[in-house]
């Protein structure tokens, strides 16, 4: 049971990665009008997809990583990016609470 409680835990490589980075909030800004803004809104408000106003307090980053390049959820596209990116992307999400 333990052995099972640690592979949950572990981070993947891109994950882990993505987290040990700083962010940029403007680049991840433009990053988000360019990529989410048409189906989540220029604001995050949600059109298509749902609204992400203060989705990074209701989901942790490596959830919202997964959400983001799984594309397990459609009609959400697999988004492929660089972990910078990435992290630039998270922090622009943590402006929208």
């Amino acid at each position: 049971m333990l052995i099972w409680l640690f592979g949950i835990n572990r981070l993947d490589p891109y994950s882990k990665t993505t987290l040990s980075l700083s962010g940029d909030v403007q680049h991840g800004g433009q990053l988000f009008r360019i990529n989410c803004a048409g189906c989540h809104g220029i604001a995050g408000q949600g059109l298509v997809g749902p609204s992400l106003r203060g989705v990074t307090t209701s989901r942790s980053d490596r959830s919202i990583i997964h959400q983001i390049v799984s594309g397990d959820t459609p009609p959400m596209p697999r988004f492929e990016i660089e972990p910078q990116g990435m992290a630039d992307l998270l922090s622009h999400l943590k402006t929208m609470n």
